[in-house]
């Protein structure tokens, strides 16, 4: 149904506003950001066929302008649109993540890096640099390709560790399989790190695995 033929309470805008954003299903948050369909294709109906299509809003956040392109409904301008949301969460997690210590902060660390590393097709090594207090100075990709101990240089972490001035380190990587489970490979990349980075007193904090939907902490599992 259209829009303009629900009742006004039933609309998404005035129900937000009467009710506040948690009030509307995920079909009816993604229709204000559309706001129109195309012919044969009401909004509501669009937005579920989005959500649907990308497996909801973890699959939908995470993708990137070209998976946009060439979908029946989105144009440039709503393509634009959804990459601007994800940038906008990016950067709200990152200006959280810098006012004060990760720890204080352990889930918006996770959602950070699901943010930046989940759903990616190719394997990404990522270093968050910290300062004293432990808030964030820098997320940076660091290596990509299938990781290992000898395609993850340590020296190059050392070196950019001390050109920010970093007292610690949060490392992470995705595995494009979905599975975030740490393996055997990755425990002696972590000990090489950290062998690497307690030479000149920077501290390994935890090194996290993003998956699909899911970021396990190897700290939390003993492996730090």
């Amino acid at each position: 149904m259209p829009l303009h033929d629900l009742p006004p309470e039933a609309r998404p805008r005035e129900k937000l506003l009467a009710r506040g954003p948690e009030a509307l299903a995920d079909a009816e948050l993604l229709a204000l950001l559309l706001r129109t369909g195309i012919q044969g294709t009401p909004v509501l109906q669009l937005a579920q066929q989005l959500l649907d299509q990308f497996g909801g809003w973890h699959g939908l956040l995470h993708a990137r302008v070209a998976d946009l392109k060439g979908i029946k409904g989105l144009g440039p301008a709503k393509q634009a649109e959804i990459a601007a949301v994800l940038e906008i969460a990016r950067r709200s997690l990152h200006s959280e993540l810098a006012q004060r210590p990760v720890f204080d902060a352990p889930e918006a660390v996770r959602r950070y890096l699901s943010l930046q590393l989940g759903g990616l097709g190719h394997e990404v090594f990522a270093v968050l640099f910290l300062d004293a207090q432990h808030r964030l100075i820098a997320l940076e990709e660091m290596f990509r390709g299938t990781l290992t101990q000898t395609s993850v240089y340590p020296r190059e972490v050392v070196k950019r560790g001390l050109a920010l001035g970093a007292a610690a380190v949060i490392l992470a990587h995705n595995h494009p399989s979905g599975v975030a489970e740490p393996s055997r490979a990755d425990e002696l990349l972590t000990q090489a790190l950290q062998a690497a980075l307690n030479l000149v007193d920077i501290r390994v904090l935890d090194h996290f695995v993003v998956g699909m939907g899911e970021v396990i902490s190897m700290a939390e599992r003993g492996k730090i």
